[in-house]
C-alpha cells in the first residue's frame, strides 16, 4: 500500500492548525489516516512543530514518500539527515558512533541558529514595543499641550466678554463741548438806536398862521 506523510488542516478559519499524519495515498487530504506523528503550528514565530522523530524514521525508512511541505518540516527537524546517516550505515560508510556524532553536531548546529532566531525576534519586538510607547507619550504630550493651549484661549474669551470691554470708559465723558456758549448771546447790536428818531424837520411852524402875518402888514 503506497503511503504518504502529510499535513492534515485543523484549526479554525484564517488560524490553520496541521496534523502531520502518515496517510494511504489514495486517502484524502484531511480523511481517515494510518497514524499521527506530528503536529505544525504556522501561526507563531517561529513556527512550532512536534514531532515523534522514531516513528517519522520509521515511516521514512519503510517507503512513505512525504508530500513537499511534510518534506521540508522533517528536513528543518533534521529527519531527513538522520535518514541519510541511517543508509550510510546500512551500506557501511559509517559507524553508529560516527552518524550519531554527526547528527548531534548537526542539532547544536540548528538549534543555536533557531536560539538566535528567537532572541532577535525578542529583541525587535521589545525595541518596536519601547518605539511604540515613545510615540504614544510624544502625542499624549502633544495632546495636554494642545488642550491647555485651547483651555487657556477659551478662558482669556471669557475674561474678555465678562469684563464689560474694559468698561468703555466714556471716551473722558467727552466734554460736551464746552456746551457751545451761545454765541454770546450776540448782544443785539446795540440795539440800533431808532436813528436818532429823525426829530420832525422842526416841524416846520405853520407857516405863521397866515392871518398872523397879514396883520403885522
Amino acid at each position: 500500500m503506497p503511503t504518504k506523510i502529510r499535513l492534515q488542516r485543523h484549526g479554525k478559519k484564517g488560524k490553520p492548525f496541521y496534523h502531520i499524519v502518515t496517510a494511504d495515498a489514495r486517502a484524502k487530504r484531511d480523511g481517515r489516516y494510518i497514524e499521527k506523528i506530528g503536529s505544525y503550528n504556522p501561526n507563531v514565530n517561529p513556527a512550532q512543530i512536534t514531532l515523534d522523530a522514531d516513528r517519522a524514521l520509521y515511516w521514512l525508512q519503510t517507503g512513505a514518500i512525504p508530500t513537499d511541505t511534510a518534506r521540508a518540516i522533517l528536513s528543518h527537524k533534521g529527519l531527513m539527515y538522520k535518514l541519510h546517516l541511517a543508509k550510510g550505515v546500512a551500506k557501511g560508510a559509517l559507524t553508529e558512533e560516527e552518524a550519531a556524532k554527526r547528527f548531534d553536531a548537526w542539532s547544536a548546529d540548528k538549534e543555536s541558529k533557531i536560539q538566535a532566531k528567537i532572541d532577535a525576534l525578542k529583541n525587535e519586538s521589545a525595541k518596536e514595543r519601547a518605539d511604540r510607547l515613545a510615540k504614544e507619550k510624544e502625542i499624549q504630550l502633544a495632546r495636554a499641550k494642545e488642550y491647555a493651549a485651547a483651555e487657556s484661549a477659551l478662558a482669556a474669551e471669557v475674561a474678555a466678554a465678562e469684563a464689560p470691554a474694559a468698561e468703555e470708559a466714556p471716551a473722558a465723558e467727552e466734554a460736551p463741548a464746552a456746551e457751545e456758549a451761545p454765541a454770546a448771546e450776540e448782544a443785539p447790536a446795540a440795539e440800533e438806536a431808532p436813528a436818532a428818531e429823525e426829530a420832525p424837520a422842526a416841524e416846520e411852524a405853520p407857516a405863521a398862521e397866515e392871518g398872523d402875518a397879514d396883520k403885522a402888514e
